[in-house]
């Protein structure tokens, strides 16, 4: 009997987490996440209020990535961040021009 396999999507640009939603999703500790916010290392959307921080789908994207330079190359976290920005800026670029023909 073969069994089908079923891909699931979601859309997460409009959905807001609390931090310990974006640990769960992406394997790192709050310590970890709380620490790359004081270095400014990572800038969440602030609510008004003192409301804890949300984080959305580019934010997942980017703790991922840092994690896993940091982990992978045994990148500082400064250098992390730099690079999952650039790569971030050279994706919108790359979608600009595919959106031109080029």
């Amino acid at each position: 009997m073969k069994q089908e396999i079923c891909r699931v999507e979601v859309v997460l640009d409009e959905t807001w987490l609390d931090l310990d939603q974006l640990c769960r999703m992406t394997g790192v500790s709050e310590v970890w996440v709380c620490q790359r916010m004081e270095e400014g290392l990572l800038a969440p959307e602030m609510p008004a209020s003192g409301e804890t921080p949300h984080f959305n789908a580019s934010d997942i994207r980017r703790v991922r990535r840092m994690a896993s330079l940091e982990r992978d190359f045994d990148a500082v976290p400064e250098l992390a961040s730099l690079v999952a920005e650039l790569e971030q800026e050279l994706a919108i670029a790359r979608e600009k021009l595919r959106r031109l023909g080029g």
